[in-house]
């Protein structure tokens, strides 16, 4: 069944507040500081409604101007948001969003409106967080997934005895692009007693505008004439709220398939949704079904912020530190890795006519907008389907092409099947780019790549590179694309990148960063990436206590070099340090080729330990976790005095330093 044509606030017949008094105690100076609980919004005045809805708006520019956030998102659902709230009654109806980044005006209606240190320790987290309110469910901020989540809900409240309890899903278009959504569909649409609402909020973008099939499916719908139909229900099922003159027939051209429909789901909208009139009688009226309905909302994305509205690029999806006033950036934070990679694929596209890249639905956040401004037709966008990626990269390059996967790293985790089955087995050339590797901070536990490099490790003839500075990404983006019989992934982190760090030499394919001076060295330290200056940082507190240090970087970390070995034999101990899970990381896997080579010298592995961090900033979160120069320095310190000086074998000098900038890749290991 398909019911259109939402009346406006305006057209629409009775008002809102017929159920309240005129002397409704409900007007208050400021109406968003007297909404703790989401039944404060039942007394409110249609009047009321829209002074609230400008108050929350103007709430969350002025504050999360002041922290960064998600802002263009939020800007788009507030309208949405108090209807939910006003409809369902939450905590007892589920309300979850998809993905969570899109929460903060139901936070500000549930209670939590200090947004004085949003992301930043000890504040609000970006994302739904259980550990703040019963009211939010799930903690997703990975897309596509609350689909899934709704569907066990519902079931579990009928096998609980409870069947009548509506489970709400929000999901915006954007998230609609990836495969689990429709996985869920499949089978929420053969459910059909089960009282689940899927509000689909649809801007027409994702990070930027959304793309494929779905979203010219979505347009359709959104731009073609429909036809009013009255509702006809079973006079059972009562509706709090119906629509206004549902009985009149307005005919207008009907687009000539709904597919929500074709799967046998009943199908709502399109609902104007920054109209809490429309959308709170069609979210009524989809209560009021007790089976799986598909409500569809038109909203915007960045609404009521002129420096949002102009913002094509992403509406201002996420921000840092900005000018209220302006939306301009307070402070630049100078090249980050993002746009060293960006920059280094464009030479690579003129160069080279078989590269092509590839994103998913993160054009600009993974610095491929310069690549796909020179080369319209070698940029290939596959929505939030990280899975579906990494397979059509396998299908590209076995077609005779190198595709380069930019992604972030916590994002590859999703298609991890694929990068072993599709991609290693066939001995497909991809390359994978991981942007946002390792501690990340702000963005909570959901967007720390922090389980790249131990996941990969099990993935036969995978080659990873962990680049220490700008310099090393470009050289190593090229190593890595000039393989074309296995997969390769080159990782570097968050933020500003800084200065060159520059080796003195090379054994094998490892650079070396520091020598000790001495042909008696006691530490090895194996430095991870972008963490080469911290890890000089402690050898030189080492060297005050007396402690002799070389320090080197692997620059391709799996597989180990076979050079460190033979290296490691002359230290009396080897650290290594990466910002990475500790557990099956580059730490193990230097341990077992150590073991491998008949090599007993310990080892002692630096990293971040296995459970999930809670959002800081990255320097808070290494702090916390131990992952400091002083705090490593300090561990080394205490370890060294109690090595046997008898594991020690014969000492050799270090020597014969090569001078080279690059080398080929290392053999495979695997």
């Amino acid at each position: 069944m398909t019911t259109t044509g939402f009346p406006t606030s305006e057209s629409a017949g009775p008002a809102l507040d017929d159920h309240v008094g005129q002397d409704s105690p409900c007007v208050r100076p400021s109406l968003l500081a007297q909404i703790r609980h989401p039944r404060d919004l039942s007394c409110l005045t249609s009047d009321e409604l829209r002074d609230l809805t400008s108050e929350i708006r103007s709430f969350l520019v002025r504050e999360v101007s002041k922290t960064g956030g998600h802002l263009g998102p939020n800007l788009g659902v507030v309208e949405l948001t108090i209807a939910l709230h006003r409809v369902f009654d939450s905590p007892r109806d589920r309300i979850l969003f998809d993905t969570g980044h899109q929460s903060y005006v139901h936070k500000l209606l549930t209670g939590r409106q200090d947004f004085s240190k949003l992301k930043m320790k000890g504040g609000l987290s970006g994302y739904p967080s259980r550990a703040e309110s019963h009211h939010d469910v799930i903690e997703n901020s990975h897309a596509s997934t609350v689909l899934g989540y709704a569907d066990g809900l519902a079931k579990a409240n009928k096998v609980q005895g409870d069947p009548n309890r509506p489970v709400v899903a929000v999901i915006g278009d954007g998230a609609l692009t990836g495969g689990m959504a429709w996985e869920a569909l499949n089978n929420i649409a053969t459910a059909r007693d089960l009282p689940l609402v899927i509000v689909i909020n649809d801007n027409e973008r994702s990070y930027s505008p959304t793309i494929g099939g779905l979203a010219n499916h979505l347009t359709a719908l959104r731009t073609q004439g429909h036809k009013r139909l009255p509702r006809v229900r079973d006079a059972s099922q009562p509706v709090s709220a119906p629509l206004h003159d549902a009985g009149e027939e307005l005919l207008k051209p009907v687009p000539p398939q709904n597919m929500f429909e074709s799967l046998g789901l009943e199908y709502i909208g399109p609902v104007d949704g920054h109209d809490v009139a429309a959308l709170e009688s069609a979210l009524a009226t989809a209560r009021s079904f007790g089976c799986p309905v598909v409500v569809h909302c038109l909203t915007e994305k960045g609404r009521g912020y002129p420096a949002a509205e102009r913002c094509d690029k992403d509406r201002f999806h996420a921000v840092g530190v900005i000018n209220a006033e302006t939306g301009l950036p307070i402070a630049s934070s100078g090249a980050d890795w993002t746009s060293v990679f960006g920059e280094e694929m464009v030479k690579l596209g003129r160069e080279r006519e078989d590269i092509v890249a590839i994103t998913a639905a993160m054009l600009h956040p993974v610095g491929l907008a310069p690549f796909a401004k020179s080369f319209p037709d070698r940029i290939f966008d596959v929505g939030i389907a990280e899975q579906h990626g990494a397979v059509s990269a396998a299908g590209l390059s076995t077609g005779g092409l190198h595709p380069v996967f930019a992604v972030y790293a916590t994002f590859l985790n999703r298609a991890f099947d694929q990068v072993l089955m599709d991609v290693a087995l066939h001995k497909c050339g991809v390359t994978f780019v991981l942007d946002r590797a390792g501690v990340t901070g702000s963005d909570g536990a959901s967007h720390n790549g922090m389980w790249d490099m131990s996941i990969l490790q099990v993935v036969p003839g995978l080659r990873l590179a962990a680049p220490r500075d700008a310099d090393q990404v470009r050289a190593q983006l090229r190593e890595a694309v000039d393989v074309d019989d296995a997969p390769t992934v080159v990782r570097f982190s968050k933020g500003a990148v800084g200065p060159a760090v520059p080796a003195l030499g090379r054994i094998g394919g490892i650079d070396v960063l520091r020598e000790p001076g001495t042909n008696r060295p006691d530490v090895l330290l194996v430095s991870v990436g972008a963490l080469a200056p911290m890890c000089l940082e402690i050898a030189g507190l080492l060297e005050r206590q007396g402690i002799t240090t070389t320090v080197v970087d692997p620059r391709w970390v799996k597989p180990v070099d076979e050079a460190l070995a033979p290296l490691a034999e002359q230290h009396r101990v080897i650290v290594t340090v990466e910002d990475n899970s500790r557990v099956g990381g580059v730490g193990s896997a230097v341990a077992q080729t150590l073991r491998d080579a008949g090599v007993d010298v310990p080892l002692r592995d630096f990293g971040i330990p296995p459970r999930f961090l809670d959002h800081a900033s990255r320097n808070e979160v290494m702090t916390e976790i131990g992952l400091t120069a002083p705090d490593i320095a300090r561990q080394v310190t205490d370890l060294v005095p109690h090595l046997d000086s008898r594991r020690l074998p014969q000492q050799r000098p270090i020597r014969h330093l090569t001078t080279t900038t690059s080398s080929p890749l290392p053999a495979d290991g695997s």
